[in-house]
């Protein structure tokens, strides 16, 4: 899958899928409150008729949106209304951010996947943009990470055989050698060693200091040449370390190596080589949990507090934004139990200052944040609980024994209805006030009418969905091959509109799809961010050594739930 690498920090003047070709440099004039809008002679643009001194204003509209299709949509949306009414209507060309939409995206993909009729256009640039900044920029930064633990690793293999040729040779070989020759050969400089012996398989009886020097020079030369060459052949990989800060080295690089002096070298080596920090930093939560996170969902819009939900058989509630790596707030539990449910925790949702947790007890038990977590309530299901939607006015449960349970979680018999949409378990949820989007074990997709009363569409799949995320009149879902599929979904009316492979190998336990941006997280231990197009554009690839069971976005903060029961918060970075 192609990756698509745009710097927002430069304005470019043309790209690849223009097929105008090379446009001329864009206006370089920081965007202000107050800015200068004269131009500097009247020479700069055509005259006007009247003659009078031109200006930016006084430019063709069509050249008037060119120049600001190449300054940051947050720029568009937010400077340019400020500086006078003329140019607020330039964030009012739909036209102008379908083609800024195209540029970031390419002309080969589609987008949006789904309905175009009332599409924001402006706010699925903004997310688009903000998005290539952050993922665009982590991938090249664990790129230059991996080529310097590759190049790191290439110069202790090319010293490994010299050295067990000199070993071999014995200690009376290098008594012959001169004193300056002696301090090389004993790891003065690692790397003269193998200059030493090149050239005719002895060793010189003497090396002055003119000498030792354009020997090094050389040596560095041929090494940085011979690493290059290695890099060109393929063993570039992206890799996120679980979560790990990102400048240290995967221990499991070194499993095969027999000596593990050596790996202490090239930490030491590569901490000689800072790159510049991305746009994102990773923070692993001080989990407590004493088994594998199931589930978590950030409690706010800004990503600040995030609930986990574990095997362990607690909920607990995470302050993101306290501390260096994130506080625990409480653990959730009711006066008297020992544990937040009797059973594997499942599945969160949340609505307000309630948060609702489901599991393999047969229960959603219901907290209240704002009360320091207390007890509100305990819902009996009778099986299962496998996933959950909290709705203004409504609680849904899918569970194990086929049935979507609507409750009223302020009424002292909370149960409203329950449905049989499906013939077997339900694993996955989606809904709005007016429909209800259900995928089961069977796999079938349903669409029921919640005001209607009654099943509107049931689709037959070839697979069966685990996650699915559902806004504006886009349904996208995840399923157990590990591909992608996406739906339109109008007045009721439910359409697979294509199904992509993006690169996970097994179960899409996670996905969520916004405006401008798509995320989705598999059991292979994957996690890829993209561009909600057709086909989406895999930004960036994360790789965990475990399981990813679930994730949650908001705001473009992303919390992730391994296997190793760690939780990861991906933030912008301060």
């Amino acid at each position: 899958m192609s990756e698509v690498k745009v710097n927002l920090t430069k304005a470019e003047a043309g790209t690849q899928d223009d097929p105008a070709g090379p446009r001329p440099d864009p206006v370089r004039t920081t965007c202000t409150d107050g800015p200068d809008l004269q131009g500097s002679s009247s020479t700069d643009v055509s005259p006007s008729p009247s003659a009078e001194p031109s200006s930016l204003l006084s430019l063709p509209w069509e050249i008037l949106t060119n120049i600001a299709s190449y300054l940051p949509a947050q720029c568009v949306i937010n400077v340019l209304p400020k500086v006078c009414h003329l140019l607020s209507t330039v964030s009012e060309d739909s036209t102008a951010w379908q083609l800024r939409a195209q540029r970031l995206i390419g002309s080969k993909a589609s987008f949006p996947v789904g309905p175009r009729e009332d599409f924001d256009w402006p706010a699925a640039c903004l997310e688009i943009e903000k998005l290539i900044t952050f993922w665009t920029g982590e991938a090249q930064h664990k790129a230059r990470q991996t080529q310097a633990k590759e190049e790191e690793r290439d110069r202790v293999r090319l010293r490994g055989p010299v050295e067990e040729e000199q070993d071999a040779a014995g200690e009376e070989e290098l008594q012959e050698v001169g004193g300056p020759a002696q301090e090389v050969a004993y790891g003065a400089d690692e790397g003269v060693e193998v200059v030493v012996e090149a050239e005719d398989g002895e060793m010189p009886p003497d090396i002055d200091g003119d000498q030792l020097a354009r020997l090094r020079i050389e040596l560095e030369d041929r090494l940085g040449d011979g690493a290059g060459e290695l890099m060109e052949d393929g063993r570039m990989a992206l890799n996120a370390n679980g979560g790990q800060d990102a400048g240290l080295l995967d221990q499991n690089n070194f499993m095969n190596w027999d000596n593990e002096e050596q790996a202490d070298v090239i930490n030491q080596q590569v901490s000689r080589r800072p790159s510049p920090p991305p746009a994102l930093e990773c923070i692993t939560l001080p989990i407590s949990h004493i088994t594998k996170i199931n589930s978590v969902l950030f409690l706010d819009r800004e990503g600040g507090v995030c609930a986990t939900a574990s095997r362990d058989w607690n909920v607990k509630v995470w302050d993101v934004q306290a501390g260096s790596n994130g506080t625990l707030l409480y653990t959730l539990g009711r006066q008297g139990d020992f544990s937040s449910h009797r059973g594997w925790v499942w599945c969160l949702a949340s609505k307000g200052p309630l948060l609702a947790s489901g599991g393999f007890d047969s229960t959603v038990r219901l907290w209240d944040l704002q009360a320091g977590g207390a007890d509100r309530g305990l819902i009996r299901t009778g099986a299962a609980v496998l996933c959950l939607s909290y709705q203004p006015d409504v609680l849904l449960a899918g569970t194990f024994d086929k049935s979507i349970s609507m409750y009223d979680t302020r009424a002292a018999e909370p149960l409203i209805k329950s449905l049989r949409l499906h013939g077997n378990a339900v694993l996955c949820l989606a809904a709005d006030d007016k429909y209800i989007i259900s995928g089961s074990h069977d796999c079938t997709v349903a669409v029921y009418d919640r005001r209607a009363g009654k099943r509107l569409k049931k689709t037959q799949l070839r697979s069966y969905l685990l996650s699915m995320s559902y806004s504006g009149s886009e349904v996208w879902a995840g399923d157990n091959r590990g591909l992608l599929h996406s739906f339109s979904m109008q007045a009721g009316s439910l359409k697979l509109l294509s199904q992509f492979d993006v690169g996970h190998t097994a179960l899409v336990t996670g996905i969520h799809r916004s405006l401008g941006s798509l995320y989705s997280c598999s059991s292979d231990g994957t996690v890829k961010v993209h561009i909600p197009c057709a086909p989406p554009r895999t930004l960036c690839t994360l790789n965990y050594p475990a399981c990813v069971h679930g994730m949650s976005v908001e705001d473009g903060v992303l919390a992730l739930a391994s296997g190793e029961g760690i939780v990861d918060v991906w933030r912008p970075r301060k």
